[in-house]
């Protein structure tokens, strides 16, 4: 699933740990960062907070971890949908 720029970032964070296998994020050039490393995800964010953000994409390895993950992005898009009327 493509991602956007996330704005809260310690709720994203909050989402990841709450997940029970591992989970990336991939980007164009081929780097992979495991987000249930705390170092990778301190990386992780800073890519997403760069331009490209909306080039990476973020894979699950439990199907349940990427319902909640999904649903958490669906949260976003329905929030900036709000805002932005």
């Amino acid at each position: 699933m493509k991602l956007r720029n996330i704005k809260d970032v310690k709720k994203f964070i909050s989402v990841l740990d709450t997940c029970k296998r591992d989970v990336y994020l991939k980007s164009l050039q081929g780097d992979v960062f495991n987000l249930k490393s705390s170092l990778s995800q301190y990386i992780a964010i800073g890519r997403l907070l760069e331009e490209n953000g909306d080039s990476l994409e973020l894979f699950a390895d439990d199907p349940a971890d990427e319902a909640l993950l999904i649903g958490f992005l669906g949260e976003l898009e329905k929030e900036e949908a709000e805002d932005g009327k």
